[in-house]
């Protein structure tokens, strides 16, 4: 029989397991509330996300909304946009014309013996009616586009050489002229540039630059066939395609090959400019003693011309007697015809050139200079050259004063080929030589 004492060990036994599974529920219950704590945290970091993001979808959706109803409203503003854009495109149109009047001449219209310019003011208003009608003939929508029409030209310089041809007795002609084309109509203007070749030009490349950014300008018609100098203008502006079919060359005189070169477009106005230059048709020249002809008709620049200057004097030169013929045993005289005096000699519009103080030595100098070595004259007087690393001649020397002096003394031994016609203003060539007229007097016996 086991006594009470047996009973402790298995008491003992038990009451450890009882400890262990209470520390068993007690570390259960901690793990459950740690889970549970975290599990909250977690919850609440949950719900918070979802309020945010259900805020953030509610602020979205207005957000879309407002874009919607902006879109929608911007499209409209737009749609008004585009169609005044649309109606400014299309109102206004017009079509430019330039005309280089040193060169592109009016002449006859219809009847080659009524040359227009000779009617004056009303002349000058026919030559601006028929052009408008000659370019409103070529345009698609003639009724609304405009016809602009600016002439630029040295009035003066032309004047004269068109009296020169023949074209007009009074240079006030083609003043009338200029103001009946002017006041043909409001988009009309003839415009007198004055002396200088650079003017005229450089208001058609400007002008035709300025209008080429203007949409409403649908055409421009350039009346420059006769001047090579437009060529390199034309290569830039003709780059774009866009551009290209913008531009015409309004031929009179036939357009010069630089200028075909370009492939812009050319149309001719058969009936209202004229195809040839003006020409010289009054210089006589003397060519024999007591004999006067006519010099061969050469063209001139209608830019450049300017009063022609007058003869230098007549020089005498009397004729050395025959030797003494007997006659009835007395001897034969002879008389030298005198010439009438001329009036001064007058160097003409140009003037003389101003005199230059060389210093000998500095010019001998300059003038030991050969071949590649050679100073340049168009660099260091006009400069810089035109020809750059092409130019045979020097271009790094650094002249002073006397040197330049030297140099221009040098360019002046070389005469203008223009003479007193040049108006250069910085021209270094030289333009007051005189070529006196030598008229002979024929000996008449007694």
């Amino acid at each position: 029989m086991e006594s009470i004492m047996d009973f402790i060990p298995r008491y003992r036994e038990y009451q450890s397991q009882k400890d262990r599974t209470e520390c068993l529920i007690k570390d259960l219950m901690i793990h459950c509330e740690h889970i549970e704590s975290t599990l909250r945290k977690k919850n609440h970091e949950l719900e918070t996300d979802l309020r945010h993001a259900r805020l953030d979808y509610e602020d979205a959706t207005k957000s879309r909304r407002e874009l919607q109803e902006q879109m929608k409203d911007m499209r409209y503003q737009l749609d008004l946009v585009s169609t005044d854009n649309n109606v400014l495109k299309q109102r206004n149109p017009y079509v430019l014309v330039l005309i280089d009047g040193d060169g592109l001449i009016v002449r006859h219209l219809h009847r080659p013996g009524e040359h227009l310019i000779k009617q004056g003011l009303e002349g000058g208003k026919k030559a601006a009616y028929a052009l408008r009608q000659e370019i409103s003939g070529r345009c698609d929508n003639a009724d609304d586009t405009e016809i602009i029409t600016k002439v630029v030209a040295n009035l003066t310089g032309l004047a004269k050489a068109m009296k020169r041809d023949g074209t007009i007795e009074n240079e006030n002609d083609l003043r009338d002229f200029m103001l009946g084309f002017t006041q043909a109509k409001a988009s009309f203007d003839f415009i007198d540039v004055g002396h200088g070749k650079e003017r005229a030009d450089s208001k058609i490349k400007e002008t035709t630059r300025w209008n080429l950014r203007n949409f409403n300008c649908k055409q421009i018609l350039l009346g420059v066939s006769h001047d090579a100098g437009y060529a390199p203008f034309l290569d830039e502006i003709l780059r774009d395609d866009s551009t290209r079919q913008r531009i015409t060359i309004l031929e009179g005189f036939p357009t010069v090959r630089e200028i075909i070169a370009t492939g812009a477009n050319v149309v001719n106005f058969d009936d209202l400019f004229r195809q040839d230059k003006l020409v010289d048709r009054t210089s006589p020249v003397v060519y024999s003693p007591g004999s006067v002809a006519s010099t061969p008709l050469q063209s001139i620049s209608y830019a450049t011309v300017t009063q022609k200057a007058s003869p230098p004097p007549t020089i005498t030169l009397p004729l050395a007697p025959k030797a003494a013929n007997t006659q009835a045993g007395r001897p034969t005289s002879v008389t030298v015809k005198s010439v009438p005096a001329q009036p001064p000699w007058n160097p003409g519009a140009r003037g003389i050139d101003p005199p230059l103080n060389i210093d000998q030595t500095v010019l001998d100098r300059i003038k030991k200079r050969k071949d590649n070595d050679k100073l340049c004259n168009n660099h260091y007087l006009r400069g810089p050259c035109a020809k750059g690393d092409q130019c045979c001649f020097e271009h790094d020397y650094k002249p002073n004063g006397e040197e330049l002096k030297a140099i221009s003394h040098l360019a002046r031994l070389n005469p203008c080929t223009n003479g007193q016609d040049c108006e250069v203003e910085n021209c270094i060539y030289g333009h007051h030589v005189r070529f006196p007229w030598l008229v002979l007097a024929s000996p008449e016996p007694y």
